[in-house]
């Protein structure tokens, strides 16, 4: 096993484990001590390994979060388990879809800075993004250390924050990321969302800032108010110096701790090239489940919420 940094304060890679072998305590173990210390990791060359070695890794690590509407798709012919999140430009068939498509227009809200499944009320700890296909240029994937960022506060705001607690809505980051207020409205009724501190101690014992594009609102503050701290809090994490940039290799399995980093994902020839990436989400504990039963209200297919 080689183990190398990516960036000066958290992220590393992995060398040496093949994951469509079934993993041993030692591995797991490994993968925990570093996702505790790195909170992001790369594990390389996992080009090989299949949707079911992908998903026998994350139960590893705790019970899954299933998709939106998991009930209605798992019997359904597909490209890929579904199990998994589909992070992809591609439809049931492998082909490029639509730019202009409700599902495209879905996606354009992860490339605004957030941490997965904050909305949900399932206790979120992981997510596994296996890259199958990338792009041969653009579509870096970048990610922000939240418990830096935070020491990184003035104390001042460090105070004020403490003990404050958010608002979540995967609605509130697809508006944010321009789709239109009836269909955000619809995703709404079935997605309800969830409250969050805005600092949490991360599985390192650091604390963390807890904040991203689902939240949208601070209890207990007028609207404007609360959303002109976020907006504060955010573009403070969005600095150069906190970001790291995941340029994508084939056949990277990228690993992320949803309790302390955000992410986001960035532009590339979206009709030109095709991207096929697949998620797992890992909770901390509780039953498999889907996070939405199903996703008849929303009028589009959910399935890469994120």
């Amino acid at each position: 096993m080689e183990v190398n940094t990516l960036h000066p304060v958290f992220a590393a890679e992995l060398i040496g484990p093949d994951l469509s072998q079934a993993q041993d305590a030692a591995l797991v173990a490994l993968v925990e001590d570093l996702m505790r210390e790195h909170a992001v990791l790369c594990i390389r060359g996992q080009g090989h390994i299949s949707d079911a070695d992908h998903l026998r890794f994350a139960r590893a690590f705790g019970p899954l979060e299933l998709p939106p509407g998991y009930e209605v798709r798992k019997d359904q012919p597909g490209r890929m388990a579904p199990e998994l999140y589909d992070a992809s430009n591609l439809d049931a068939h492998g082909e490029i879809i639509e730019r202009a498509s409700l599902r495209a227009k879905f996606s354009k809200g992860n490339e605004l800075f957030h941490a997965d499944s904050s909305f949900n009320d399932m206790p979120s700890k992981w997510s596994m993004l296996r890259g199958v296909i990338v792009p041969p240029e653009r579509g870096d994937t970048q990610f922000v250390d939240l418990r830096h960022v935070y020491d990184a506060l003035p104390q001042a705001m460090k105070d004020r924050i403490e003990p404050l607690v958010a608002e979540h809505s995967f609605a509130a980051s697809r508006l944010k990321g321009g789709l239109d207020a009836a269909e955000a409205e619809r995703i709404k009724a079935g997605m309800p969302g969830t409250r969050q501190p805005m600092v949490r101690i991360s599985p390192s014992g650091r604390k963390a800032l807890f904040v991203g594009s689902h939240a949208y609102a601070v209890v207990g503050m007028d609207d404007a108010a609360g959303q002109a701290l976020i907006d504060e809090l955010l573009a403070f994490a969005s600095q150069e110096r906190f970001i790291y940039a995941h340029k994508w290799r084939q056949g990277d399995f990228l690993i992320w701790d949803n309790r302390c980093t955000l992410h986001r994902g960035t532009e590339f020839d979206y009709e030109t090239y095709k991207r096929d990436l697949r998620r797992a989400n890992v909770n901390e504990s509780g039953d498999e489940r889907s996070a939405v039963p199903t996703f008849a209200t929303l009028g589009a297919d959910p399935v890469k919420a994120g």
